[in-house]
C-alpha cells in the first residue's frame, strides 16, 4: 500500500534541519513525500562567509529557492510546494511590519490554501510544528498555528467546500529536539573532545520537550549524512564548518541515532512504544 507524508515548514532550510533523515529513510522505503514551504527566507541572515556577497544578498529569495530545490532533491521529496509568502524576520525586526510578511497574512486565507494542498496530496501523516517555546520566530509560530488547525479543517466538508474533497490525515507529528537528545550528545562530545557545541543550550535544557509529552524516536541510522548533505545545500544559511556538523556522524549514530517527534493528533491513538511514523496505520 502506498503511503504519503507531507511536511509543513516555515523557511528554506527548515526541511533539512528538522526531520530530514526521517523523511529520507521513509522515501527509501517507498513513501511518497511532499514538502510545503511557507516563505522564501528573504529576511534570513547570510551565515556562510563564502556566500556573503552582493550578488547573493541582492537576489536572496531566488538563491534560497534554488538551495531549497537542491536540498529537497537530496532528501527525496517528490513534490515541493512554495506558498510564496515573504519571510517575516526575527521578532521585533522591521520585516515584521511589512504587509507582505507571512506573519501579517490573514490566517484563514493561509489555512484555505494549505487545506487545498492537503486534500490534493492526501497524506497519511503530516509533519508540522510544535509550540516552539525555544525559538519563537513569527513564521514558526504561524506554522504552528497552521499545524494545529489544518488536519481538522481538511477533513471537514463544511470548511472550504470549493477546495477539494475532504481528506482525513491519520497522524500529525512535530519534529522536535528533546532535552534527552541534547544532554546525551553534549556529554558524549565532552568525553570525546572536552568541548560541546551544546554547552550554551544546557542552561536552557528545561525548555526542550521532556518525556511527559507524547514523543517517539525514529531510527535514522544510515540517513544522518543524507540529511546533513541537504542542510549543506543551503549555502547561504549554513556554515559548512559550523554548529550543525560539529558532532561526528559516527558519534551521533553510536549515542543517539534517532530523530524525535511529538504526536500532536491521531485517529489511531498513541502507542508509547511506537518506533515508526506510520505505526498503527492499516
Amino acid at each position: 500500500m502506498s503511503r504519503t507524508i507531507l511536511s509543513l515548514h516555515a523557511h528554506p532550510d527548515d526541511e533539512s534541519s528538522k526531520g530530514a533523515g526521517s523523511v529520507a529513510r521513509l522515501v527509501s522505503e517507498g513513501v511518497r513525500a511532499v514538502l510545503v514551504t511557507a516563505t522564501g527566507g528573504e529576511a534570513g541572515d547570510i551565515l556562510n562567509p563564502v556566500m556573503d556577497r552582493p550578488d547573493v544578498a541582492n537576489n536572496l529569495a531566488s538563491v534560497r529557492e534554488d538551495e531549497l530545490a537542491r536540498a529537497a532533491k537530496i532528501i527525496g521529496y517528490d513534490t515541493v510546494v512554495l506558498l510564496g509568502y515573504r519571510d517575516s524576520g526575527m521578532p521585533e525586526s522591521t520585516d515584521n511590519a511589512r504587509p507582505d510578511a507571512f506573519c501579517n497574512q490573514p490566517f484563514d486565507a493561509v489555512l484555505e490554501r494549505t487545506v487545498e494542498i492537503v486534500r490534493a496530496e492526501r497524506p497519511d501523516v503530516v509533519l508540522g510544528y510544535d509550540a516552539h517555546e525555544f525559538y519563537p520566530h513569527p513564521d514558526h509560530l504561524k506554522v504552528h498555528e497552521l499545524t494545529m488547525q489544518v488536519v481538522d479543517a481538511a477533513a471537514d466538508a463544511e470548511r472550504f467546500p470549493n477546495r477539494g474533497t475532504p481528506w482525513q490525515v491519520k497522524k500529525l507529528y512535530a519534529p522536535i529536539f528533546t532535552g534527552k537528545r541534547m544532554s546525551m550528545l553534549h556529554e558524549a562530545m565532552l568525553e570525546l573532545t572536552g568541548e560541546s557545541p551544546f554547552a550554551g543550550w544546557m542552561e536552557r535544557i528545561d525548555q526542550f520537550p521532556q518525556p511527559d509529552r507524547r514523543t517517539m524516536r525514529f531510527d535514522v541510522t544510515g540517513f544522518i549524512d543524507q540529511g546533513r548533505e541537504a542542510l549543506r545545500a543551503h549555502r547561504t544559511q549554513v556554515d559548512p564548518d559550523g554548529f550543525w556538523f560539529a558532532v561526528p556522524t559516527e558519534l551521533v549514530e553510536s549515542v543517539y541515532p534517532w530523530e524525535d517527534f511529538e504526536l500532536l493528533a491521531s485517529t489511531v491513538g498513541w502507542d508509547p512504544d511506537e518506533t515508526n511514523l506510520f505505526d498503527g496505520l492499516d
